[in-house]
């Protein structure tokens, strides 16, 4: 049986970056057949332009190399995204990037190609494949035991005894800290030879490696973890002697030597004290403070430490006058020498150290500071003039000086702050070792224990170092620096750390340099890496001591070298960033399993419980949903082949992993931080944790303090590695029994996958609830900590309530120890072995669970005292099959859905708050969930609008999710909407989906209310999406396989498009209807416009592929023409009313449209339709009427009557005139005058107290005496009308030429024929003439232009001779529809100059400004309930006076693309267009995305601010944009 393909999804941003929360991009262990990393790049990115995806994921049986990167040619597609399918086949930290041409700034003129840039480089990390015994290990199943391995004893008996010990306790791991041969310290991370294997444990080497690790996991049920040192070695490590170039001396590391003056000042200074009557032996801090002051003189002035940082003035001056001497200074770098003459003495010392300092960033040797003296001397000589002999060279050398001396008062004061530091480091490290009661005391100073450290070790003097120069054999040591930058070299050429004496130094250790690359030093690279291979060879895992301190790049090598070794090898690394973003860093480009972390670290209760917080896993009920968001399956999936199987899952944010340890082995423990009784609580804790877990050899144990690796001598003893078996209950000599339990629950949660965890803290008290988020199985744990001060404890936790879940005490125990200082003393005093403290393990009477019904109360009795724990196995009856329910409840959707039509879908996703209502005579509307408000929508969109971001940030406490705990309301809802509609004519096909839905509601109803909200949005996610997908799959082609966005824009097509019954297309008959917008335009006269349907039908229903539905709603408006008009309010064809002069050529365009998207669209024109008005007669009456629907005509009869009666002209006053026809208008408003000019062939109408084209807002403000005032009038002759008319006459011309249109032209004057070939002719002819504003003023003789008004050139005049001449040469966003429409109108290069204007000034960042914002009139932020006194604006009505409509963005993207690809010659340079073109369609990509309507909104206020007047989803600001990817995929098409 074939499977389905895994796919996870990841979509790059316009910058190329991760578009994945957080930027974490963390893939699970590779499978078989492996799964798929598909990157999604929208087509016309801008990472597109000549660009390339650089992916170094290594193809299937090719080894990795991290250089080696696979290029992806990125082709660009305006209208599709761009996948590469990459197969995961290996573990690791993997690396892509893209290259690309940058897009220059659109310009006219000839720009220069930018050169080609390289994103920032993103990591991918994929999980490796642990296995024990062969079956698979999850990270989140480890549990870790960390030994320090000189401490186990002989080898093999004692190692067997403890290994069987801890496998007996159920670890899985053992993390072995390093078992190479050590160093003079004996620290065992202070490594001798890393190529060797401690001889005193392993007399075989690596035979006994080998033997060890096959024999943990085949007779202990253990993995070996191993920790690799990288950054240092140890000091005696006698390859240093052959290669001291491995470290940081003075040869390798200049910048060091006077770090090395300074130590070895210090180290003289602290031998000298008692010569110099100094105390050698420090009683007070007075004694220090008198050793501090003398250091200041025989260390700091004795070795003239100044000099390092200043420039020597006495040379320098010399050296300056000599270059000057030589007449060959530079000449000085400013625009006029002249003025240097003037200069004072700051201004030269400003000159020489922007322009001849050196090293000026860095102290190097001693006056390491100089100044380039042919720079001074050029300087000099434009002061003071050529040198010759009666020249003054003293007077020149003096001059100098001074200069050079004011040059390093900067230098001096470096000096002093520096000196400061110094002594403050030294005075608080001397401090601390020997005089602070937290301190060592080290005691009196001699040879063998100094006065302070040295950080340097001094190699010794012998034949293999003889051959070295002596600067080198001085090697820094490691150390660290408090809140260091864990991306600084703390001893390389930035940094100071070792003069400033900044670093806490180890002595035992020498830092290993390892330069940038291999080739810097390569003993070096070599020599790790054949260590690191050795590692790997045999141990499953590693921890990386120092991470944060070891480069980067080296990190990334070793690895590299390590998983080539291992591929499946887990990695584990402390961090001391003290950055969460560093750390993020680390782990991403290293491949980090997890960041080690420690219990120890809490210092409360409270502390403790954040910490299993953090670490525990997600909350219970959690959500567990991929999102439908951007480059999401809606897209992709359909973008592949029919036939091809995938499952989809989207890269979810990832937290850092952690290895979250109850103690690890350098820090305190419980004895000695807390109380010795807390290991029992604190291990329990960490335990139930959903991460990797881990614990140190004595922590079981209770050893009374920490083991101290260095100097400790003694073995450890364990009393559970002498039982053969250890059994659960009470035990002695630790808490090894309960441990036992713990780690066999840790590992079957992890395994099982218990992700989901509830933590509670009370007082001394944390609970802990840990499930499985389908089984819903859990473990309850009840710890009661023990910190100093809480005695036997301080009352019982109150008792814990678990609805709808079982319970079931597996166990309870108290830890007693006796951690008396006698016993401790008696403890330590042990000469050979480790112990730990008098202990034991009992069980106690500490918890019960009592049960009502499925209910559970869990009650803690007063014998849970601090150090005692009790756990619970929990179940959830009704979940007892949920396996079973998850998949139920997730299955079966697609099919239920797969009958809908697009209709119905509309019915189903969306419906606003009126068509509800509408459709329910008012019983039904939207849902209002209680405090938070109403959904947008009834329908699923309504809901998924607010579960998506829910789901995004799990956000269990939304007012949503505790309305579905408080009761099942919203179920009932969904249901019984769907139920009540399924039984309604025409709305049969919704009964598969209601019973679909009443199942899955049904199968979560007896569920505990905790988890309804999870269950519910997993429902409404599968239905949401089904219903999604059926919508996608009715689409036409193109945007079927297109991009999320032309997805997200055709699904307004469904969201606008739906039965309402109160607005209908026809009186009689009840059809879909296209909204103009929701919800302001949802339902009766409000619903359908004819200016908007026609605006928008082109992209709604034409690109769509809905041509039935095009088709109704051209014959509905072709039923009801009168005058030549269309209405633009239909009111069901019952009142239409005819006052736009616009619409019916709109009309006509839609109508061309279709003749040309449609299949056998032409056949249209011959359709009959039944006329709700006679032909050619205005005579009005009702719509059941009986001459109402008595004639018929043909579309291409329509068409001509439109033609007809335009030529004949058009002069009526609108029927039922008055304040019932429109409240706001003036009488004389409702004549309309309509009339053509046969010299320019042009459309005049209108007049200044109607508005008769889409910007139709009229004054409705009495107190600011605007009412019956149009905003814009706009009468005349408007450019988009004149482009409509020349593309409507161009376009029947064609028609009855090719014979499918029988009317050759129109009558005028008595029956004389005007051809629409000549009409069309006239218009052409005159156009630029009339509308054109010339850019130089020298032509304005060739056009109708009045100079004195105009307000800016090389534009296109929005009107032509209107009743205010200066509205004529106003700027507004209308002129690009003229020249999407009739592009022969334009000359192009007038037209792409306009176009450019537009776009630098009316384009906002989701639509066009109305208005210039340089006009006088300029208003750009709408309030339709402004009630003030401003004329311009009150009662909004400045609607079309500036704020920025979304719409018009199409048609100017339209004419952008047509205009720009005209002067493009070459692919690269048609890609450019494209990409301009897709910039500008950023805001509303976001728009869209953002908004709970999942619409474009209807207008912003100025610079895309929100209106609170806008329809939020309006049709025709989808549609239009919908309009531009048409037409791209033609030009495509064309290219």
């Amino acid at each position: 049986m074939s499977v389905d393909r895994q796919v996870y999804l990841l979509p790059l941003k316009d910058d190329g970056s991760p578009d994945v929360p957080g930027g974490y991009i963390y893939l699970p262990p590779p499978t078989d057949p492996p799964y798929v990393l598909r990157f999604v790049i929208e087509g016309t990115s801008s990472i597109c332009r000549e660009g390339s995806l650089w992916v170094n994921i290594p193809e299937e049986g090719v080894d990795f190399d991290r250089s080696n990167f696979r290029q992806y040619d990125l082709q660009p597609d305006f209208n599709k995204n761009i996948q590469i399918d990459v197969p995961i086949t290996t573990p690791g930290a993997f690396a892509f990037y893209t290259t690309y041409s940058p897009l220059p700034d659109f310009s006219l003129e000839p720009v220069p190609t930018p050169k080609p840039t390289r994103t920032p480089t993103h990591y991918v990390d994929v999980s490796p494949a642990l296995t024990l015994q062969e079956k698979p290990l999850p990270l989140d199943a480890l549990s870790i035991f960390s030994v320090i391995s000189k401490f186990m004893g002989k080898y093999p008996d004692d190692w067997d005894k403890h290994l069987r010990g801890i496998g007996e306790r159920k670890y899985n791991m053992v993390h072995f800290t390093p078992l190479m041969k050590r160093g003079d310290s004996n620290s065992p991370y202070s490594i001798y030879d890393q190529l060797q294997f401690d001889p005193e444990c392993f007399p075989n080497g690596e035979e006994d490696i080998a033997d060890l690790v096959a024999k943990m996991e085949k007779d202990y049920q253990l993995l070996a973890l191993t920790d690799v040192v990288w950054n240092h070695t140890a000091h005696n490590s006698q390859w240093l002697e052959e290669h001291p170039e491995a470290g940081y001396n003075v040869e390798t590391a200049p910048w060091l030597e006077s770090a090395l003056e300074l130590d070895n000042a210090l180290i003289k200074f602290g031998n000298d004290l008692a010569d110099l009557g100094l105390p050698t032996e420090f009683k007070s801090v007075d004694d220090l403070v008198t050793v501090m002051n003398a250091l200041r003189k025989h260390v700091i002035d004795a070795i003239r430490l100044w000099e390092f940082y200043v420039v020597d003035v006495k040379s320098e001056s010399q050296r300056v006058a000599e270059e000057w001497k030589s007449n060959s200074g530079d000449e000085p770098d400013v625009q006029n020498t002249e003025e240097i003459k003037g200069w004072d003495l700051k201004q030269k010392v400003s000159y020489v150290r922007e322009k001849a300092l050196v090293n000026g960033d860095r102290i190097l040797g001693r006056f390491g500071r100089e100044v380039k003296p042919t720079v001074v001397a050029g300087l000099v000589t434009a002061i003071f003039g050529r040198y010759n002999e009666s020249s003054d060279i003293s007077a020149i050398e003096s001059e100098v000086g001074k200069i050079l001396d004011e040059l390093n008062a900067p230098c001096y004061a470096e000096y002093d702050a520096d000196v400061a530091e110094i002594l403050e480091q030294l005075f608080n490290r001397i401090k601390y070792v020997r005089i602070d009661d937290h301190g060592p005391k080290l005691g009196p100073v001699t040879k063998e224990n100094p006065l302070i450290e040295t950080y340097f070790t001094r190699l010794p003097d012998n034949d293999t170092t003889k051959k070295h120069n002596p600067k080198a054999l001085a090697l820094v040591n490691n150390g660290w620096i408090w809140n260091a930058d864990a991306m600084r070299d703390n001893a390389g050429p930035d940094s100071k750390a070792y003069l400033r004496r900044e670093v806490i130094v180890w002595g035992d250790c020498v830092k290993l340099r390892y330069g940038s690359g291999p080739d810097d030093n390569p003993f070096l690279w070599d020599y790790m890496a054949r260590y690191t291979r050795l590692m790997a060879k045999y141990f499953s895992g590693f921890r990386i001591d120092n991470c944060h301190s070891t480069p980067l790049r080296v990190a990334e090598y070793l690895l590299d070298e390590a998983r080539k070794v291992r591929p499946n090898l887990t990695v584990f690394a402390e961090l001391f960033t003290g950055s969460e973003e560093t750390d993020y860093v680390f782990v991403k480009r290293l491949g980090l399993s997890a960041l080690i972390r420690e219990a120890m670290q809490a210092w409360s209760t409270g502390e403790l419980s954040r910490l299993v917080h953090r670490h525990g896993g997600r909350p219970i009920g959690s959500f567990d949903l991929d999102l439908p968001t951007a480059g999401s399956s809606h897209a992709v999936s359909s973008a592949k082949s029919e036939g091809e199987r995938e499952t989809i899952s989207h890269i979810r944010q990832s937290p850092v992993h952690a290895l979250f340890m109850d103690c690890t082995h350098d820090n305190e423990v419980p004895a000695q931080k807390r109380d010795a009784r807390d290991t029992l609580p604190n291990a329990a804790l960490v335990a139930m944790c959903a991460s990797a877990t881990g614990s140190v050899m004595g922590y079981d144990e209770i050893y009374p303090k920490l083991v101290d690796l260095v100097h400790e001598t003694r073995l450890y003893h364990s009393a559970f590695s002498e039982q053969a078996h250890l059994s659960t209950g009470t035990t002695e000599g630790g808490i090894g029994s309960v441990k036992k339990f713990l780690n066999k629950l840790h590992t079957m949660m992890g395994v099982q996958g218990y992700d989901e965890t509830h933590i509670h803290h009370d007082g001394e008290y944390i609970t802990v609830h840990r499930v499985h988020p389908q089984t819903r199985k859990g473990i309850f744990l009840i710890a009661h900590t023990a910190f100093p001060g809480y005695g036997n404890g301080n009352g019982v936790i109150a008792p814990t309530h678990l609805v709808g879940t079982k319970a079931k005490l597996l166990g309870s125990w108290l830890l007693e120890v006796d951690a008396s200082q006698e016993k401790k003393d008696e403890t330590l005093a042990d000469k050979q072995l480790l112990k730990g403290l008098p202990s034991r393990v009992v069980a106690i009477d500490g918890a019960k669970a009592t049960q009502k019904g499925d209910d559970t109360t869990i009650y803690a009795s007063e014998k849970l005292v601090p150090g005692s724990i009790a756990l619970f196995e929990t179940w959830i009856p009704r979940a007892e099959h949920s396996e079973g329910l998850h998949n139920f409840i997730t299955g079966g959707a697609k099919e239920a859905f797969s009958d809908l039509d697009l209709v119905d879908l509309n019915f189903v996703l969306y419906r606003c708050d009126a068509e509800e209502r509408d459709s329910s005579e008012g019983q039904d509307g939207v849902y209002n969930i209680p405090n938070y408000g109403p959904l947008v929508y009834a329908g699923l969109q309504g809901w998924w609008s607010v579960l998506e971001n829910i789901i995004k940030y799990n956000d269990l406490a939304h007012p949503l999710c505790d309305h579905l705990r408080q009761g099942q309301w919203p179920l009932d809802y969904i249901v019984q909407r769907m139920e009540k509609m399924a039984k309604k004519k025409g709305y049969t096909r919704l009964y598969e989906p209601a019973v679909w839905l009443r199942e899955r509601f049904h199968a979560v109803r007896k569920l505990p209310s905790f988890l309804l909200p999870r269950y519910f949005a997993m429902i409404v996610q599968k239905a949401y999406m089904a219903a999604w997908e059926q919508a996608i799959s009715l689409f036409g082609k193109d945007v079927r396989h297109g991009q999320e966005f032309i997805h997200q824009l055709a699904m307004v097509s469904v969201q606008m498009t739906g039965y309402v019954k109160s607005a209908s297309l026809w009186p009689m008959k009840s059809v879909p209807s296209l909204a103009a917008g929701l919800p302001h335009f949802a339902v009766e006269w409000a619903r359908c416009w004819g200016r908007d349907v026609f605006i928008s039908l082109r992209g709604l229903l034409l690109c769509t592929g809905r041509f039935e539905e095009a088709k109704e709603h051209i014959f509905a408006f072709a039923s009801v023409l009168k005058h030549g008009m269309i209405p633009n309010l239909l009111s069901a064809g019952k009142n239409p009313r005819y006052n736009s002069r616009d619409s019916v050529w709109f009309f006509i365009q839609a109508i061309q449209d279709y003749t040309k998207m449609a299949p056998d669209g032409i056949q249209i024109l011959k359709e009959k339709i039944p006329r709700r008005f006679r032909p050619y007669d205005d005579t009005w009456f009702p719509f059941d009427d009986p001459r109402a629907y008595s004639k018929s005509s043909t579309i291409e009869d329509v068409i001509q009557e439109a033609f007809q009666r335009h030529a004949s002209g058009l002069s009526f006053k609108e029927y039922n005139a008055g304040p019932e026809l429109d409240m706001q208008m003036k009488e004389e408003g409702f004549n309309i005058n309509v009339n053509v000019d046969w010299e320019t062939g042009l459309i005049f109408g209108g007049s200044q107290l109607n508005c008769g084209t889409w910007q139709d807002k009229m004054g409705e403000s009495e107190k600011a005496r605007s009412k019956g005032i149009p905003g814009t009038p706009r009468d005349g002759a408007a450019i988009e009308i004149t482009g409509l008319l020349y593309s409507a006459l161009k376009w029947v011309n064609e028609l009855h030429e090719a014979g499918d249109y029988p009317y050759p032209g129109v009558d005028i004057d008595s029956g004389k024929l005007v051809t629409f070939a000549d009409w069309a002719s006239k218009i052409k002819s005159n156009f630029e003439r009339c509308y054109y504003v010339p850019l130089d003023p020298k032509e304005d003789g060739q056009y109708d232009v009045d100079p004195s008004i105009i307000n800016r050139r090389g534009i296109y005049k929005d009107l032509y001779r209107s009743g205010k001449p200066y509205e004529d040469y106003q700027l507004r966003s209308n002129f690009p529809i003229a020249m999407t429409v009739a592009p022969e109108l334009f000359t192009p290069s007038k037209a792409l100059y306009a176009l450019s204007i537009a776009d630098s000034v009316l384009m906002g960042p989701t639509g066009m400004a109305t208005l210039d914002p340089s006009d006088m009139n300029y208003r750009p932020n709408y309030n339709n309930s402004e009630d003030s006194t401003d004329f311009a604006t009150a009662k909004g009505r400045n609607y079309h006076q500036g704020p920025e409509w979304v719409w018009p963005r199409g048609f100017f993207l339209r004419a952008l693309l047509h205009f720009d690809l005209q002067r493009r010659q070459t692919a690269e340079e048609r890609t450019e267009t494209f990409q301009q073109v897709t910039r500008r369609l950023d805001g509303c990509k976001k728009a869209l995305r953002e908004s709970p309507w999942k619409g474009l909104t209807e207008l912003t206020n100025k610079d895309g601010a929100f209106c609170a007047d806008s329809s939020p989803t309006q049709a025709w600001s989808a549609g239009c944009l919908l309009d531009l990817y048409y037409d791209a995929a033609q030009e495509a098409l064309r290219a």
